[in-house]
């Protein structure tokens, strides 16, 4: 079967983003039972090696960790010709030093992409390749960002899917804890924050408006909202980016 996608990695990412592109895809990870497990969910062929990624399919997705750029690269690079990277911190510079014969571009998406509802990031300066970003828009919104400001991106919303589960989590133990079986909180909790993101969209993403529209003085929502406060809600926030992002 011919595959238009190889992949070398086949972590969560990597898995969420083949499923969201619905293509047969070219796989190898050094753990091969996920790659056998990708291939038949979605079709194509395991392969022993990313060089056999690169011969198989004309478009080589990167997705082993960052530090492993200079060894995947050593076996790649002779054989591809179009690389798109989703490794983190990992700049079009060194990316390009990598792969000196290919097209590079850059990508940081989000776990939603899986189910279409992803936000992907591509650096600006990324070389064109129309056909890597048919692929990546059938995943979701992608937003062109200089380089510089990327990894800014990336600490927004490609960590934030693990904070919103928090947050849910967080809700649905509070409701439990009044009473409710954890089952319907966890439905009233995820509707409601589905809701929400749809609610704030319509709403031109005013989220003073969303929230005015709830909140009477001094009623519940009101309460509510100076416990968080008082709790430290916004400084978590700016606390968990700077953490994410350090020195960068």
């Amino acid at each position: 079967m011919a595959v238009r996608l190889g992949l070398v990695g086949a972590g969560n990412m990597a898995r969420a983003l083949a499923r969201g592109m619905g293509e047969p895809v070219a796989v190898f990870d050094p753990f091969p039972g996920r790659a056998q497990e990708l291939v038949d969910e979605l079709g194509g062929e395991v392969c022993a090696s990313g060089a056999e990624v690169a011969q198989a399919a004309p478009l080589v997705l990167l997705c082993h960790k960052p530090p492993q750029l200079g060894d995947v690269a050593a076996e790649v690079a002779p054989h591809a010709r179009r690389v798109a990277s989703i490794l983190g911190a990992v700049p079009l510079a060194a990316l390009r030093a990598a792969y000196p014969d290919a097209t590079v571009t850059r990508w940081l998406p989000s776990t939603p992409v899986e189910v279409r509802q992803g936000a992907t990031i591509l650096a600006a300066e990324s070389d064109e390749d129309p056909d890597a970003r048919e692929l990546f828009d059938r995943c979701g919104p992608v937003f062109e960002l200089a380089e510089a400001q990327v990894d800014v991106a990336m600490g927004l919303m490609s960590n934030a899917p693990a904070y919103v589960a928090l947050l849910a989590e967080a809700q649905v133990d509070a409701g439990v804890r009044r009473g409710l079986p954890a089952p319907l909180a966890a439905e009233l909790v995820v509707q409601t924050f589905a809701g929400t993101a749809a609610l704030l969209r319509e709403r031109g993403f005013d989220t003073l408006a969303v929230r005015r529209e709830v909140t009477s003085p001094g009623g519940s929502t009101a309460r509510g909202l100076a416990a968080l406060e008082r709790a430290g809600v916004r400084t978590a926030f700016h606390d968990a980016i700077d953490a994410v992002l350090g020195d960068r």
